[in-house]
């Protein structure tokens, strides 16, 4: 059986630094999202008590932290914000996880993109953009080639900007979600869909590579499991 390729639509910075952590394993970048930097009034951002970040992409627009306290969602989040001076405290991974956590926290600010996927219940400024890219030319022939594919979804909006280009994809796919939310953006082809155990991009690369061991074996990994979508 031909080798799965890993079909990454991630920004170009985040899909380079997905790829390094799978060894061994074919990877197409082909980024959907581009990461822009929008103004705003940052005496907002100075007057709050804390700052709460979903992304990585807001640290930077934040500043040196200097120690202030920020809620960050999960743990690659968090590394940025401790790497730019902040004190943190580590999200389960996910907005809705970071929902209870915010009652105690009022008037914090959430540096945000201008596309989220969990509305927070703080005052939220929006400090980059999310600007929609085209699939590339290698993407697509990846889509309507005959290798299989992992196809792993970071997001519900990249989720759902991959559907249209795999709606009539020839290549057999399986999706990787990081979250129940992002699986279910997807309207593309699969003939398996999986989850991650928990909404990290250290269980993303697990999920993926459990993939690759499985075809590796021999086994039918493409195959839906049992009580799978």
């Amino acid at each position: 059986m031909t080798a799965p390729l890993c079909l990454l639509t991630r920004p170009e910075a985040q899909s380079r630094a997905f790829a390094a952590e799978l060894p061994g394993v074919d990877c197409l970048i082909a980024p959907l999202l581009r990461i822009v930097a929008v103004p705003f009034e940052r005496s907002q951002v100075d007057a709050a008590p804390g700052l709460v970040f979903t992304s990585a992409h807001a640290v930077g627009a934040a500043g040196p932290g200097q120690g202030r306290a920020a809620l960050c969602v999960g743990p690659q989040t968090a590394q940025a914000a401790r790497e730019a001076g902040f004190t943190v405290t580590e999200g389960p991974g996910d907005g809705d996880g970071l929902i209870p956590m915010l009652r105690e926290r009022p008037g914090w600010l959430h540096l945000r993109g201008r596309h989220v996927a969990v509305q927070l219940p703080v005052p939220g400024i929006v400090v980059y953009d999310q600007l929609a890219m085209p699939l590339s030319e290698a993407g697509q022939k990846a889509l309507d080639g005959k290798r299989p594919l992992i196809l792993p979804l970071f997001s519900p909006r990249s989720a759902a900007l991959i559907s249209g280009p795999a709606a009539s994809a020839a290549a057999s796919i399986v999706s990787v979600a990081i979250s129940a939310r992002s699986d279910a953006a997807y309207r593309g082809k699969s003939v398996r869909r999986l989850i991650a155990e928990y909404p990290a991009r250290q269980a993303m690369v697990d999920a993926v590579m459990a993939l690759i061991s499985l075809e590796r074996s021999g086994q039918p990994w493409v195959e839906a499991e049992r009580g799978g979508r």
